[in-house]
């Protein structure tokens, strides 16, 4: 079982800049690929990255690649996104989320285990 707390969200205009984190409860934190997924209002969830157990791989989609960053601390247990360059279609719940199976690095809700609370991301153009 991995409990996943992330937080960093906020409200930031057009052009900005946040960091969201997500802690894993796990000490076998190092064990699982992780990812970030989106959820804005009326829509379904969606993926934006994912990065490997070890942090060598890491997989974006093509609507955040090149402003945002996804990372990994496994001293610290930790997940990042830093995200630049916000755009008001950036608006969402963001969600992390971990998977199990070190063999599938996936962009689909279904190949993770885990998932965090969400904390909300507000882009004002």
């Amino acid at each position: 079982q991995v409990q996943l707390v992330e937080s960093g969200g906020g409200s930031v205009q057009a052009g900005g800049s946040l960091i969201l984190s997500c802690a894993a409860s796990a000490r076998t934190f190092s064990s699982y690929n992780m990812g970030w997924f989106r959820q804005a209002s009326g829509k379904e969830r969606e993926f934006v990255a994912a990065i490997n157990w070890s942090g060598a791989d890491t997989y974006y989609a093509d609507s955040v690649k090149g402003r945002f960053t996804i990372s990994r601390d496994n001293a610290k247990n930790t997940e990042y996104l830093q995200m630049n360059f916000l755009k008001p279609e950036d608006t969402a719940v963001y969600y992390c989320a971990a998977g199990p199976n070190r063999r599938i690095l996936g962009r689909t809700p279904s190949t993770y285990a885990y998932w965090g609370q969400g904390t909300q991301v507000t882009v004002s153009s």
